[in-house]
């Protein structure tokens, strides 16, 4: 078996899980197609300008247009930059030499996130998007089989390839993902959800608004309290792919808002409160230049395999934006969160005790 490296701090800096947590929850969200690029300097000036991508220049420039990258930043991450960030550790800005990467070589969704949930690149078998079931395991199913309870894990997505990505069939795991409702024994919100989607139209055939899935799974963690809990938010990949700049930066800054939410829900649940570990990625980069290529990814898109990662919560040492020049990759994150949750997971953790 590789050598595990342990995300570990203590004395030194660092984060450290032993063999067994059983008390430490889990809560990961992904954000679709999120560049590094808005999320380490804030809105693109050329793209702002650029009457094919954005309807109302000067009304986003005042918006979002400051003069510093940090400025820009925080101005459309607020929370991530005001809070989250000082409560752990983000990585993945090139611009000081810190990079992440994936290992498959499709760049784009399925394969994404076969990898961030299983920590291998498939890319013999998943070469598409289509509604498959996912022939590996992933970390969700196999955290359902160990713990063997209803509602230990839980998933939820705007897209509705979710369901085929985590394999729900064969796995057991819980996802409502697409344009699915709530069932079982529901809350008044749900009730309400149910009835508010099929009333709001979205944009998209295969792909539900963000506020949706996110209340869908607030009220199911209200009400079930699940360990590990599995967010994919998903309006700024269809949002770029539409060519919509400004609606792009939009859903960007309302996905920050949401992970806000989520992190303050935890913060007055007694199951929650200081017992969870946030990680926070995206499933693919974007293309940069040529312009044009900021609505692609994929294997001949320049940058789409180019990706970051936020952690934060409980024993996560404050470092804040990692500076250090490294090297890390999508493949790691299964691995790390299975450490989290005491349990073995083939491949190598995050190694973070160089990045201090």
């Amino acid at each position: 078996m590789k050598h595990v490296f342990l995300i570990a701090l203590l004395h030194y800096g660092w984060w450290f899980y032993g063999q067994q947590q059983p008390s430490t929850k889990v809560i990961l969200i992904t954000m679709d197609g999120l560049r590094w690029q808005e999320l380490f300097t804030g809105a693109d000036m050329d793209l702002i300008t650029n009457e094919k991508y954005t309807n109302h220049p000067e009304l986003l420039k005042a918006d979002l247009w400051r003069d510093t990258a940090e400025e820009r930043r925080l101005a459309l991450f607020p929370f991530i930059w005001n809070d989250a960030v000082n409560m752990g550790q983000l990585y993945g800005n090139r611009n000081i030499g810190n990079s992440m990467n994936l290992t498959n070589t499709m760049w784009f969704s399925y394969p994404g996130y076969n990898e961030i949930l299983t920590g291998k690149a498939d890319d013999a078998r998943i070469r598409s998007n289509d509604k498959v079931p996912n022939p590996n395991t992933t970390l969700l199913e196999a955290y359902q089989n160990k713990r063997n309870r209803e509602g230990a894990v839980a998933a939820f997505g705007s897209w509705d390839v979710f369901p085929y990505i985590i394999n729900e069939e064969r796995s057991g795991v819980p996802v409502n993902a697409g344009f699915e409702t709530a069932s079982g024994n529901l809350s008044d919100r749900e009730v309400f959800l149910n009835e508010l989607q099929g009333q709001v139209p979205s944009p998209w055939k295969e792909v539900r608004l963000d506020a949706f899935t996110h209340h869908y799974a607030l009220e199911y963690m209200k009400k079930v309290h699940p360990d590990f809990v599995y967010i994919a938010y998903g309006e700024t990949d269809d949002f770029a792919h539409a060519g919509n700049y400004e609606a792009y930066l939009n859903a960007a800054r309302n996905t920050d808002d949401l992970l806000r939410d989520v992190w303050e829900f935890t913060q007055k649940d007694d199951f929650y409160h200081n017992r969870t570990v946030f990680l926070v990625t995206t499933d693919h980069g974007r293309g940069t230049q040529p312009l044009d290529t900021w609505t692609g990814h994929g294997s001949e898109v320049e940058g789409s395999d180019q990706v970051w990662m936020l952690v934060f919560g409980v024993g996560v040492e404050p470092l804040g934006e990692v500076s250090s020049t490294s090297q890390l990759y999508s493949s790691q994150i299964a691995p790390t969160l299975a450490k989290i949750l005491g349990m073995e997971w083939e491949g190598n953790t995050l190694n973070l005790k160089e990045q201090r």
